[in-house]
């Protein structure tokens, strides 16, 4: 039996080879600070983006993105930063995207949600 910490992995794992065959450039996993966790940096051309990656084992009830609140965007974009400052790309273009995947008949989804949510307000 697969624990949901497992299956969140896995979806991570997924997303990742679904932006790397969209062109994408993974620069970190899994991108800890003080203020929480951000699953996916990835680098589109000359735009890094801050990926949160949601899970659900099927669409009954809200969609996966739907929590990303405001609280979480918040804790993302203050992890964006200091990713930003500790890798000395402050000025870069960025932006905050979230991808959702779900199962379907034993298959996965994914829906790639560009420019999500901004980062007004953090500093960025």
């Amino acid at each position: 039996m697969t624990t949901s910490n497992e299956k969140g992995l896995q979806a991570e794992a997924i997303a990742a080879r679904y932006l790397e065959h969209k062109g994408y450039q993974i620069l970190a996993r899994r991108y800890r600070s003080r203020y929480g966790e951000i699953d996916l940096i990835a680098q589109q051309r000359e735009t890094l983006v801050f990926l949160e990656v949601k899970y659900r084992q099927s669409l009954q009830g809200d969609r996966p993105a739907s929590a990303v609140n405001r609280g979480k965007q918040k804790r993302i974009c203050q992890t964006a930063l200091v990713y930003l400052r500790q890798s000395r790309e402050i000025d870069k273009a960025c932006r905050f995207d979230v991808v959702e995947l779900w199962q379907e008949s034993g298959r996965w989804k994914i829906h790639h949600y560009h420019n999500a949510f901004e980062g007004e307000g953090n500093g960025i």
